[in-house]
């Protein structure tokens, strides 16, 4: 499975750049929590960091500060492979930052990842485009991303909560 998500952002590489550093920890401007878990690194971004969103866990394999994150899956996600941040320079005042998510899923990731997954992880990718185009322009060149009819069902279901019942 393969799965790519980029945008162009009408800014320097390197302003970008510094979002990306922050991924992870407390000063993170990319990552759109809330509405989204957090994604948190036990020991901020560095290579051989724990850390994760929601129930997905990974650990950072490869950083390059200010270009590139790549972060590969624990084996409990299901996925035997990794998700990766990179900015791309295009220019002086613009570059394209591209999430990659690369692996072969296993277990119940086989039908969890096409039904369930890859929609939620759309979503928060785009959301985390916009929070950087936002924070390295101060606006949106385009309409804010939206979520879709499923994926606004699919995180109604996983808010749902049982209630006690007095017996």
């Amino acid at each position: 499975m393969r799965n790519v998500q980029e945008r162009i952002i009408h800014a320097p590489a390197e302003i970008v750049g510094t979002l990306l550093n922050d991924f992870g920890g407390p000063d993170d401007r990319l990552w759109p929590s809330p509405p989204w878990p957090a994604a948190e690194l036990d020991n901020g971004l560095e290579v051989g960091s724990r850390g994760g969103h929601d129930q997905i866990r990974y650990e950072v394999t490869e950083f390059e500060p200010g270009r590139r994150v790549r972060m590969s899956f624990d084996k409990s996600a299901g996925i035997d492979g990794y998700h990766e941040l990179f900015v791309t320079p295009e220019g002086p005042d613009r570059c394209r930052l591209t999430h990659i998510v690369e692996g072969r899923t296993r277990g119940s990731a086989i039908f969890l990842w096409p039904a369930v997954v890859r929609w939620m992880h759309e979503a928060v990718v785009h959301d985390l485009l916009d929070n950087a185009e936002l924070a390295a322009t101060g606006r949106l060149a385009g309409a804010a991303s939206t979520w879709s009819p499923w994926v606004k069902f699919l995180r109604r279901l996983k808010s749902m909560k049982p209630a006690p019942v007095r017996v």
